[in-house]
Formats: structure tokens, sequence, C-alpha cells
């Protein structure tokens, strides 16, 4: 299985390149990100490669940094998603922004970007979430982290304003205008009493 190639860029164009090596001209699938990094035809292309193999046939998908090539592997795990699309997806979206839009579960970024729609990119976040952390950088991950703690809180002090006899979507509103009108590190007991002033 081929790993990685090292040649002459014999050819490119958006969607796939040639490399020549050693006499042996390959080609490559790779997305637009990778596109636009080559150097002109001619020169020398080092590629990391992911290898799909077929009943009928050997395709090569080639990417500029290791991590995309990851993240290319992580989309292939996902049910309903093959090398087009998932090549497809990285060429409408950074690996940085599409590794934070799953990350904070922003499906308005997601379904953005073509052959994406709502239930997709449910799907992507739903199948990807937990495991892209190793991918994104250290801020990503921090902003992240104080989103997911920032949601549970809300969900705390909805299910006890619910438990209190406030109906859910009275509730669900003032707890949202608390939080967001207060910002970040709101702790429980604070959001629980702006939000009994709120519906008294």
């Amino acid at each position: 299985m081929i790993a990685s190639l090292q040649g002459k860029l014999k050819s490119k164009c958006p969607g796939y390149i040639t490399v020549e090596v050693n006499g042996i001209g390959y080609r490559v699938f790779i997305p637009l990100s990778t596109f636009y990094e080559l150097a002109d035809e001619g020169a020398e292309v080092a590629l990391n490669i992911f290898t799909a193999v077929r009943e009928d046939a050997i395709h090569l998908y080639g990417f500029r940094t290791y991590e995309e090539k990851q993240l290319f592997e992580l989309l292939l795990s996902v049910n309903g998603i093959g090398p087009k699309l998932a090549i497809s997806l990285l060429s409408g979206i950074s690996s940085a922004d599409f590794i934070r839009a799953v990350f904070t579960e922003d499906r308005q970024t997601l379904t953005k970007i073509p052959g994406v729609g709502k239930k997709m990119a449910d799907r992507i976040i739903l199948e990807l979430r937990d495991r892209v952390i190793k991918l994104a950088p250290e801020e990503s991950r921090e902003e992240a982290k104080a989103e997911s703690t920032l949601d549970a809180v809300r969900e705390d002090a909805l299910s006890a304003l619910v438990n209190l006899g406030y109906k859910k979507s009275l509730a669900k509103t003032v707890v949202d205008r608390v939080v967001d009108s207060a910002g970040d590190g709101l702790a429980l007991e604070v959001i629980l009493k702006r939000a009994l002033k709120e519906l008294s």
C-alpha cells in the first residue's frame, strides 16, 4: 500500500495531478487545499497518500499535510461518505475550520459546504465530534471545552426550571437570554436566580 509519493509534478489540474516517480506516472486525486499549494509543473512534489483499493480499481488520494490525510480518513469512517465526497468536503473548507465546526457543533458552517445537508452535518458531528479533538489546535479545544461546559449549565438550569413547573419553551427562552446577555462564566446558581427573577 502506498503511503507517500515524492517525484516530479508531471501535470496538475483542480481535482487530480500526475506525479512521475522513476518513469512511472501516478494519478493522484487531491483536494483544492493541496492544489493551491502545488509548485509549477516540472517541480518536485511530496504528498501523503491514502490508497483506496476497490475490486475494479486502485485510487490514490494525496494531501500536502499528514493532518489533512488524517481528517480524510476520519471522514471516510462516517456512514455515507466515500472518497469522492470526502475530497469535496476538504475542498470546500479548510481543515482547521472544519475541525472547529465539528467540535463546536456549528451546523451552519458545515451546511455551507457543497454536498452537505442538515442530515449529513448532524451525522458528521455525531460520529466525529469526539474524534476530531486529537486534530484540533489547542485554542479550539479550550474554546469547545468552554462551550461544552456552558451548554451543560444551560441544560441543568432548564431542567431545574421545568421541574419547578415552568413550561420548557418559556424556560429555555429565558435561560438562553440570561446566559447570552451575561456571557461566559456564569454559575448555575446565578443563572437560576436571574431566570427566576425574569419569570416571576
